[in-house]
């Protein structure tokens, strides 16, 4: 019973802090306050600062998101979301090509400018192996970010940079 308590409490103490550490989001679902977007609930249109792998560029699986309000200025912007219809895992190299021509195809109706002409670059974060096979995963995220490595501040919808 003892171990049971103790179990219940950390427990506890988990989904507590999971709860404090989230992002709020305003009644029409926009990001209002700093913190932690679950990359399962990441919305059209939510804005996130780098994670270590991200801003690396290391291959990795993510499953939280630093999550900011878009006024205020943040590393990328989530342009779309969709679901890749493979019936199999396709290899990490292809998955990669694919979801980046995915997001390609879906830049110039976001941002307004092609993205030949744009300061800005795409950021696709999409299903790993596993996620796949364990979870069922075919989500893609499509974001994206200042090629100059700089600070967005406000949506990019529309913008035309």
């Amino acid at each position: 019973m003892k171990n049971f308590l103790i179990y219940a409490l950390i427990g506890l103490g988990v989904i507590t802090y999971n709860i404090s550490t989230q992002a709020d989001r305003d009644g029409a679902g926009a990001i209002v306050s700093e913190g932690n977007v679950d990359a399962f609930t990441i919305q059209l249109g939510d804005c996130f600062d780098n994670t270590s792998s991200l801003a690396s560029e290391e291959t990795g699986e993510v499953s939280n998101l630093p999550g900011v309000p878009c006024s205020q200025p943040h590393d990328n912007e989530v342009f779309a979301i969709f679901d890749l219809d493979q019936p199999t895992f396709p290899g990490s190299e292809e998955i990669s090509e694919l979801s980046f021509e995915a997001c390609l195809n879906r830049f110039e109706s976001f941002v307004g400018m092609d993205y030949e002409s744009s300061s800005l670059d795409i950021a696709a974060l999409y299903p790993s192996k596993e996620s796949w096979g364990q979870q069922g995963d075919r989500e893609v995220v499509c974001a994206v970010y200042d090629m100059n490595a700089g600070k967005l501040t406000g949506s990019t919808r529309n913008s035309g940079i």
